[in-house]
């Protein structure tokens, strides 16, 4: 998944950079293997802990364990059933291994037959720990919330992120001081072994009401608080970012969505051919016997868990606690651990639900560095209720809404509410960071990194930018510079504008932007649900091509191409839009466009009149248009001055509708055009995803090519997922169309099986992309010379054709997560290979954030 969300960006850089410079702390890691000293045979699960016991862990599977720590230690204390328990010295601050050797009691020697000295093969047949996963597998439906008619419950939702390490002595230094209110404030038993200073916490209360029949999930939100950084981070558009990163965690689910990947869960239908498992230990709990049921991936590499879950033998199989975490050769980058802790308390039917989930993953760009950001998601749930019915309209309305007074809770409402309690330095955190906020050098300091990062430089209603378009340039305008700018919510939330002024060099013209939009339903035009209007006005160069949306122009990296591409246009639009969005996802536009395009370059607009060629210095279309759109169980990044999509498993709908207008504010042609698109996410597990699209248009009546639906190629060296990256611009045009676009992510899922792309922790990816169209007899300007004739080149030779030969076909193989952010694909062209400059292959690259 692409790192889109701005504020989020910013705030995990400026958290690892301010890290890495104040955490200078020595890390004690030590790391090795466990075996028998006897049969050299590898111990699992062995339990190690450091001589202060503040740090337990247990080996993995095949005897391997890690302990690491910022805070010093000097012995590591190793127990195992059946064997003497030892002592070990370390070397504090320091990175070292240290192979254990296990000595087995000497009374239970003669107890032991050793067959060979290898070790025995794992098997799932005759497996009495597979027998019960299957067991659990088997008893799932029974065992979760919705097996229930009614449940309702209170839920307390805590989300905290803290600085990892930070040296106590950097409040000292002369440069931090100002800051020592911030920096002093740590939490050092929260985690074992680890130092954090809270920067960051929101919280929400909430009741929650499910009815089985018909399905619905109601929850009413009663509390709501968080910090605010002000203009440099938007607080809501992070928590919305972080829950998502940081899914609940449904142990029942087949898969579990957690850093923006699906992992396996261990209790999914199919974990006995990803998991092995090996019964570790029993006990009484609640006078029922429990099972702890260790587990561990097959594949180290791969979207899996290991760890122990805890399984009532009372004919419900039940999950009584769960302990999650990853093996430290997965393939996710960013994330030096993630542990997931679950409780589970007994209703009055003998059955479990979870009480308490707590979610704990520490961030960093060097899984061996000591700092780092550590973030952490509790829930608590209580007062858990089941069967209780109650009337229809409880569950009436949306699926959740937030009372008014939910934000404006007191202090003593929280103490008196929480499910849960705060440490002493969580509870700091909201005064600190509001004094932070007071603070110049803090302001100063943000606003460079703001500049740098997101490209905007603010000045409180207004911010310029963005960066990255300041300069750039083309055939046509050659050097090309432009400054902009937009309102923020400090102005109004509800009327913004936006405005830029750029000029070109070599065609020595000005061109220019202004946008005013007004939120009719007082909310932000960025807030779901959106009710806005808006009038527009754009004078500016364009690639030919309907919709081109693929492409910032001004962007200076996307100012490289290749081929030769000197046709543009200088377009001058003025649009009316008008957007309504339901509660439901359903939503509709209106709007008015005037449009006057005329050709740059070498581009030209000609014709026949009686037989003699005819120069068109530009053409006028006016245009009503309409959009209905439907995208069920749709979610955003909702920042303040932005929004955009969380992709996730529903489909969304789009048709467009477009009206030409003839003879209004001169407009030249009567025609219509009807737009249909299909889009959604595939998950498949282990498999990794993929996205596919289908789309279809059709043009009714007669129009020149300028208004007919050109595809959308791309003659960068950037990879677009969304054109044709072996198109030429303007090689095609079409009076209607159909496409399918496949873009499949393996997740490693092949290469982390071959050893030295396991290293690497490269991932797989490959995409088709196919285009079938036409044009209509009365829309050839070879019959009908009255029409625009298609673009030639200099010497006459037509660079525009028709799609009559089949469909276009294009596909690519590649490789992402390179370095962790790059991804470059090997694309072929198969077909129209014989159209004058067609790069058969052609090798594309694209930057992203990912997990």
């Amino acid at each position: 998944m692409n790192f889109r969300n701005i504020s989020f960006k910013l705030f995990l850089l400026t958290s690892f950079l301010f890290s890495s410079i104040t955490s200078f702390a020595q890390l004690t890691r030590v790391s090795g293997v466990v075996t028998d000293a006897k049969t050299k045979q590898t111990l699992p699960f062995v339990v190690l802990k450091s001589g202060d016991s503040t740090i337990l862990i247990n080996s993995d599977a095949d005897g391997n364990y890690v302990m690491q720590s910022a805070k010093p230690f000097t012995k590591i204390l190793v127990s195992y059933v059946g064997y003497q328990s030892a002592s070990f010295d370390v070397k504090p601050g320091q990175d070292q291994v240290l192979n254990i050797r296990m000595v087995p009691i000497s009374r239970q020697l003669g107890e032991v037959v050793i067959r060979s000295g290898k070790k025995a093969r794992y098997r799932n047949k005759d497996n009495p720990a597979v027998e019960l996963i299957r067991q659990v597998i088997a008893h799932k439906d029974q065992n979760k919330p919705e097996s229930y008619d009614y449940v309702q419950y209170k839920e307390y939702d805590k989300m905290m992120f803290s600085l990892l390490n930070v040296s106590p002595t950097v409040s000292d230094k002369k440069f931090f001081k100002k800051y020592k209110f911030l920096l002093d404030n740590r939490d050092s038993t929260t985690i074992p072994g680890k130092n954090l200073l809270p920067i960051y916490l929101d919280e929400k209360l909430s009741q929650s009401y499910y009815r089985k029949s018909p399905e619905k999930t109601k929850t009413i939100v009663v509390g709501q608080k968080g910090v605010n950084f002000g203009n440099y981070f938007d607080s809501e558009g992070m928590g919305q970012y972080f829950k998502h990163m940081y899914y609940k965690v449904d142990i029942y689910d087949n898969n579990i969505f957690l850093m923006t990947n699906e992992f396996l869960s261990p209790i999914c239908n199919s974990a006995p051919t990803f998991y092995k498992f090996f019964i570790s230990d029993t006990s009484m709990v609640d006078n029922i016997k429990v099972v702890r049921l260790s587990f561990t991936p097959r594949n180290t590499t791969d979207m899996l868990f290991e760890g122990d879950i805890y399984i009532t033998l009372d004919g419900n199989y039940a999950v009584q606690k769960a302990s999650l975490t990853v093996n430290k050769n997965i393939n996710l980058n960013f994330v030096k651990s993630l542990h997931v802790d679950q409780d589970f308390e007994q209703n009055p039917d003998k059955r479990y639900h979870l009480s308490k989930s707590n979610t704990v993953v520490d961030f960093g760009f060097n899984k061996n560095r000591n700092g780092g950001l550590l973030g952490i998601r509790t829930i608590t749930y209580k007062d858990y209720v089941v069967n209780r019915k109650l009337p229809d309209t409880t569950y009436d309305g949306p699926a959740e809404i937030t009372m008014d007074d939910a934000k404006d809770r007191s202090n003593d409402y929280w103490k008196q509410n929480r499910l849960d309690t705060l440490t002493t330095a969580e509870s700091k955190v909201y005064h600190n960071i509001d004094t932070l906020k007071t603070i110049p050098s803090y302001r100063r300091t943000m606003d460079i990194i703001t500049l740098v990062l997101a490209g905007y430089k603010s000045f409180g209603p207004f911010e310029m930018g963005p960066a990255n378009a300041f300069y750039s340039f083309n055939p046509v305008e050659g050097f090309k510079l432009r400054l902009g700018g937009r309102t923020t919510p400090e102005l109004s939330k509800r009327y913004y504008f936006e405005t830029y002024a750029a000029y070109g060099f070599k065609d020595q013209r000005w061109k220019y932007f202004l946008s005013a939009t007004y939120s009719i339903n007082d909310k932000s035009i960025y807030r779901f649900p959106q009710d806005y209007v808006r009038v527009s006005y754009q004078k500016d160069t364009q690639i030919p091509g309907l919709d081109l949306l693929f492409v910032q122009e001004d962007n200076f990296l996307l100012s490289f191409k290749r081929g030769n591409n000197d046709k543009y246009l200088y377009n001058q639009f003025l649009k009316f839009d008008y957007v309504h969005e339901y509660e439901s996802h359903f939503s509709y536009s209106l709007g008015f466009r005037r449009w006057n395009q005329a050709p740059a370059g070498s581009l030209y607009f000609t014709n026949a009149v009686n037989g003699a060629p005819n120069n068109i210095p530009d053409m006028t279309s006016t245009v009503i248009t309409a959009q209905l759109r439907y995208a069920p169980n749709e979610q955003f990044y909702q920042g303040k001055i932005y929004r955009i999509d969380i992709p996730n498993k529903y489909p969304i709908y789009t048709l467009d509708f477009t009206q030409g207008l003839k003879n209004v504010l001169d407009g030249q042609y009567n025609y219509s055009s009807l737009h249909g698109q299909f889009d959604k996410r595939f998950y498949l597990s282990q498999l990794g995803y993929a996205d596919f699209t289908a789309e279809a248009m059709h043009v009714f009546g007669q129009v020149p090519w300028p208004l007919l639906s050109i595809p959308r190629a791309n003659q960068t060296y950037a990879y677009d997922l969304y054109s044709y990256n072996l198109m030429n611009f303007l090689e095609f045009v079409n009076d209607h169309s159909e496409a399918l676009f496949l873009d499949y992510h393996f997740n490693g899922f092949l290469f982390n099986k071959i050893p030295l792309f396991k290293r690497l922790k490269w991932r797989e990816t490959f995409s088709v992309k196919t285009l079938w169209g036409g044009l209509r007899d009365e829309n050839n300007p070879s019959i009908h010379p009255n029409l625009y004739q298609l673009p030639v080149d200099g010497n006459g030779q037509p660079i525009t054709y028709l799609l009559n030969k089949g469909a276009y076909i294009e596909g690519s193989v590649g490789i992402e997560n390179i370095f962790k952010f790059f991804r470059v694909d090997l694309v072929r062209r198969f077909t129209y290979l014989n159209d004058p400059e067609v790069s058969k292959w052609g090798i594309r690259t694209r930057a992203l954030f990912t997990f």
